[in-house]
């Protein structure tokens, strides 16, 4: 049974997995006509569907690497009348143009911490496309009277969620628990994951004591280094609504730009001297 490549982008995105998909955009002169003018790439390298074969699919099968790598669409030109084109057996005397884009799972943003400002980033990081999760250790607070858009809520111990959460590079931690010691014991777990982003809230001074703590425990400088301390962008937000437009910004950025803002490096670094 012939498998749909549609059907297949929706089965790799629900198991949150990458894909490219190539499709012949532009065709001049005596190409040869397929019967399917798209081509899938898998993350595991594999395909479904054909845009020429020969060279043009090789060709395309390499672009379909760093459009997976870098998550953003790219458009080929293939001149047919080249000499290399016609020893593959495409007919000479066309051109040909494929377009290639990132085919992504939707992204989805871990909310360790129920209060007030938890709320408002679960909200708008829903707007913005994130499946949120959410875990506290106080169900008074984490539930779904509280998070109605949230798609998993964890309401039991933080290291009975860290054992269910296995956080990919399609993965957001956001760190806004209720005290200091939660914070520290989240982020020592979170530093050791594959997340993409990880973004704890809290002072200076809560920072260089956490970083202190962990770096003391043996973690890596360069892994607290990469952590986004203090969450968000800077942009003077006050209330728990703006501070929680501030972080989802900043996880944007992350994730459509992986812009690396200065305040955590620089912070961690001066610190400790």
């Amino acid at each position: 049974m012939e498998i749909d490549i549609f059907d297949e982008i929706q089965r790799l995105r629900q198991e949150g997995r990458k894909a490219a998909l190539a499709t012949i955009v532009q065709i001049r002169g005596s190409v040869p006509s397929f019967q399917s003018a798209k081509m899938l790439i898998r993350d595991d390298g594999s395909t479904l569907g054909s845009v020429g074969g020969g060279c043009v699919e090789a060709e395309v099968w390499t672009a379909a690497q760093d459009v997976l790598r870098d998550e953003k669409s790219r458009v080929m030109s293939f001149d047919l009348t080249d000499e290399s084109m016609a020893e593959s057996g495409l007919i000479c005397g066309g051109k040909l143009e494929i377009f290639i884009e990132p085919i992504l799972p939707t992204p989805k943003m871990v909310i360790f911490g129920a209060g007030h400002i938890a709320t408002q980033v679960s909200k708008i990081a829903t707007v913005a496309g994130f499946r949120t999760t959410i875990v506290d250790n106080r169900p008074v607070y984490a539930n779904t009277e509280r998070f109605p858009e949230a798609e998993t809520i964890y309401s039991e111990s933080f290291e009975q969620a860290f054992e269910q959460i296995a956080p990919n590079d399609n993965t957001y931690i956001v760190i806004v628990t209720r005290g200091h010691q939660e914070d520290q014991n989240v982020l020592r777990w979170a530093v050791q994951t594959n997340a993409r982003y990880i973004g704890m809230i809290g002072s200076k001074r809560k920072i260089r004591s956490i970083a202190d703590q962990l770096e003391s425990e043996g973690i890596p400088r360069d892994r607290l280094e990469r952590v986004y301390m203090p969450v968000g962008l800077d942009i003077g937000a006050v209330l728990p609504e703006e501070i929680a437009v501030a972080i989802v910004a900043e996880v944007i950025h992350v994730r459509r730009v992986g812009f690396k803002h200065p305040y955590s490096k620089k912070l961690y670094q001066t610190t400790h001297t």
